[in-house]
């Protein structure tokens, strides 16, 4: 059997050698920057091929003579005939830069053709703050609720996902997520990324990527900073409720050499609608400094900073507001609110071995600190001081990853393997809770401890390119340890779990041509819980699992005219939750959820774009009674777009739209929270190298309700506590002016 398996891998050996001609080569920007999926493509469509994440192609099926297109969104599409000359060293594409236009996309046949609307997204509609960023991701939803210092509330697929507990989210693979964080499991504070510095945005739903582990059951995010801003920029922005928000990006060293280099940081203020300022301040500094090195080497190494403070008014309940006791944007208690902290530094090295294989590494270290002083249910556990309470953390993270990566063709066949090996280690030092009086007194510690959390993983994965299919399995390997002291307790003792866990995948993708992609993903992922959780119920569903099924397709009927559709299914085991907010374990039963997922783009002129995209969920309990079985605040159906125009004359603009359905608050559905439909528009215009803009967050004044919770409180004269729709009112009609400068 061994000398016949011998015999054909020989075989493959010979057949690739004695192949067609092989070409090979690179796309790049002006700048030298390396072009990541970029589509090359013979003028008959009968032979293409991507480039990788240093922008190298290489690809057995050109001959001298054929005509090639080389296309990317956001660069003019490049033609240009082959020679013989070009087949005996690597040829370097200079690709231009222009206008979006959707001429450009070209569904190549990749895991996660998805990733083109992100940068058709982020170029049609920019952003300026790390709360809109998230909403780049068609079908998610944020809300915030702690005064703009807290992170966002997200809403995927059918989950309230809290603050990340089932979506993966890294920044140049630096992870977002905080395990066991004081508030919430999977905590994700995205506040230190300037909106600005973002290149790319990588994203997909499901848990279908081996390279993709802890938290990605409902998706993944990651975000890509750039390499070189181009050009330097300041910019000054006011409006009302004395907002203001600076932001200065300056390159440092010239173009066209192999060193980029750059520092940004960004300023914030606000005193937000509330009656009670909410004395919002952030400040965010980073510098980034990449090199080309010989032989198609690179290093980056990037550092940064990110301090908020803020007051809050938090939620309140709706009877306080019917009758008059407050109003939509007065407080309860106004003493919440909190500071956070993080400071980061990372280094991404790609060592190239051959114009077939190089490995990606990265390493980090980030120093966390967070404080946050919340009031849900007001006096309802004690009617004298209130129901105050402070969670507390001091965190470091360290963390590295190394990924080889290798492409080989043996016979008509392309391979892509990736196998990689990483460990992330959390240290949280004296994480607290703890009830409080006025942000001051201590009144009785619930909780205190230390946590040291590792996750040592592997994986592997791979794509098979026969033709028109690629075949994508994948697996991966985590094991994680968890140690926990309970600081309260009189005697000292570590408490200790561990637990492995294996995720595989497999995906298909069909491309009857370059227009029209049909795939079929499926695999298993997890989402780790909280350390407390863990040794409370003596490794008891350490890491619960999810199954999950996508079918669907990318389209494009017409040149200027993108729709994508999905059907996916989603199952998560049982599981425990630690509730950061009262320091106890709620246990979780089994959940189903399938949903469909629509999205279209389309171009109507050279000047307009119109874009949509509609989700629908069916989420249930999967072991609770018909009409007790809702999952709280779980979104059925959601959806968002807009139209942009972006004229040759310096003038640009957009009408953006979100939508999201009534939907239960609690299990039996006896309590709803209201959805809402908003609309936010944005006008600019440039004249020379300065842009004035105008944005007008809720342009309708549309009274909302933005984070909404089915919470039991007491007020301080009510004699027996109320179980009512709880919430933070959304932001009125919000006008602000800004002046843009690149120099």
């Amino acid at each position: 059997m061994y000398k016949y398996l011998l015999l054909v891998c020989l075989s493959l050996l010979a057949f690739s050698s004695l192949h067609a001609q092989i070409l090979q080569g690179k796309v790049v920007d002006k700048n030298g920057i390396p072009v990541q999926d970029a589509y090359i493509l013979s003028n008959d469509v009968s032979q293409h091929t991507h480039t990788n994440e240093l922008g190298a192609f290489k690809h057995d099926g050109f001959q001298p003579g054929d005509t090639l297109k080389i296309s990317f969104i956001g660069f003019s599409t490049q033609s240009l005939v082959l020679e013989s000359k070009d087949f005996s060293e690597p040829m370097v594409i200079t690709l231009r830069e222009a206008p979006i236009n959707l001429d450009q996309v070209v569904i190549s046949n990749q895991n996660n053709s998805l990733n083109q609307i992100s940068q058709i997204d982020l170029r049609n509609n920019p952003v300026n703050s790390s709360q809109e960023i998230l909403r780049k991701i068609p079908g998610l939803f944020i809300a915030q609720h702690a005064g703009g210092g807290k992170a966002e509330q997200i809403f995927l697929r059918g989950f309230d996902i809290d603050h990340g507990t089932d979506i993966n989210i890294s920044v140049d693979g630096m992870p977002v997520n905080m395990v066991s964080h004081a508030h919430g499991q999977g905590y994700s504070d995205l506040h230190f990324l300037i909106p600005e510095t973002v290149e790319r945005v990588d994203f997909s739903k499901g848990p279908y990527y081996a390279d993709k582990g802890n938290f990605t059951t409902a998706g993944y995010i990651e975000f890509q900073t750039k390499e070189r801003l181009g050009s330097s920029m300041a910019s000054v922005e006011y409006g009302q409720f004395n907002s203001t928000r600076t932001v200065g990006m300056f390159d440092l060293l010239p173009a066209g050499s192999d060193h980029q280099a750059y520092i940004a940081g960004e300023y914030i203020l606000t005193d937000g609608p509330f009656e009670s300022s909410q004395h919002f301040n952030r400040i965010n500094l980073m510098g980034k400094y990449t090199v080309n090195l010989p032989g198609n080497d690179k290093l980056s190494i990037q550092a940064s900073h990110f301090d908020s403070k803020w007051d809050a008014s938090g939620q309140i309940p709706q009877r306080a507001v019917d009758a008059g006791i407050i109003t939509r944007f007065g407080a309860i208690d106004d003493t919440e609110g909190g500071f956070t902290s993080r400071s980061n530094i990372a280094i991404n090295h790609t060592r190239n071995i051959d114009g077939n294989s190089f490995i990606k590494s990265n390493a980090f270290y980030s120093h966390y600190d967070f404080e946050l002083f919340s009031n849900f249910t007001f006096f309802l556990e004690d009617p004298v001081n209130g129901d105050q309470i402070r969670q507390v953390e001091d965190r470091n993270i360290f963390g590295l990853q190394s990924v080889y990566h290798r492409q080989f063709e043996p016979g008509d066949m392309d391979i892509d393997l990736q196998a990689g090996l990483g460990l992330r280690y959390d240290q949280i030092n004296d994480n607290q809770l703890a009830r409080t009086a006025n942000r001051k007194t201590t009144l009785e510690e619930i909780a205190r401890g230390d946590i040291n959390e590792s996750n040592l993983y592997g994986f592997v994965n791979s794509e098979f390119e026969i033709g028109n299919f690629l075949i994508n399995p994948g697996v991966r390997l985590d094991y994680l340890k968890f140690d926990y002291v309970d600081n309260l307790t009189t005697a000292y003792r570590t408490l200790s779990e561990g637990k492995a866990i294996v995720s595989p995948k497999l995906n298909f993708m069909y491309n009857p041509s370059p227009f029209w992609q049909i795939f079929l993903k499926s695999g298993m992922g997890f989402h780790s819980n909280d350390t407390r959780v863990v040794v409370a119920r003596s490794g008891e569903q350490i890491l619960p699992a999810a199954y999950g099924v996508d079918l669907g397709t990318v389209w494009k009927p017409l040149p200027r005219l993108w729709f994508n559709t999905a059907l996916w299914y989603l199952y998560l085991q049982q599981e425990f939750v630690y509730v950061g907010d009262a320091g106890i374990v709620e246990p979780s039963g089994k959940t189903r959820r399938t949903g469909i997922d629509f999205g279209l783009r389309y171009q109507i002129s050279d000047r307009f774009f119109l874009d949509s995209d509609i989700n629908y969920t069916f989420a249930r309990a999967i072991e609770e009674p018909e009409g007790a079985n809702y999952i709280p605040l779980a979104p059925d159906l959601t959806a968002v777009g807009g139209i942009v125009y972006q004229s040759k004359g310096g003038f640009s603009g957009g009408l953006r739209y979100r939508y999201i359905k009534d939907r239960p608050a609690n299990e039996d559905g006896s309590i709803t929270a209201i959805g809402y439909f908003i609309t936010d528009l944005n006008a600019n215009y440039t004249w020379n190298k300065t842009t004035f803009s105008l944005i007008i967050d809720n342009l309708f004044d549309t009274e909302w309700n933005e984070a909404q919770f089915a919470t039991e409180s007491r007020l301080r004269n009510e004699d027996a506590p109320i179980e009512e729709l709880h919430y933070t009112p959304g932001t009125p009609f919000f006008l602000r002016g800004k002046v843009s400068f690149r120099f």
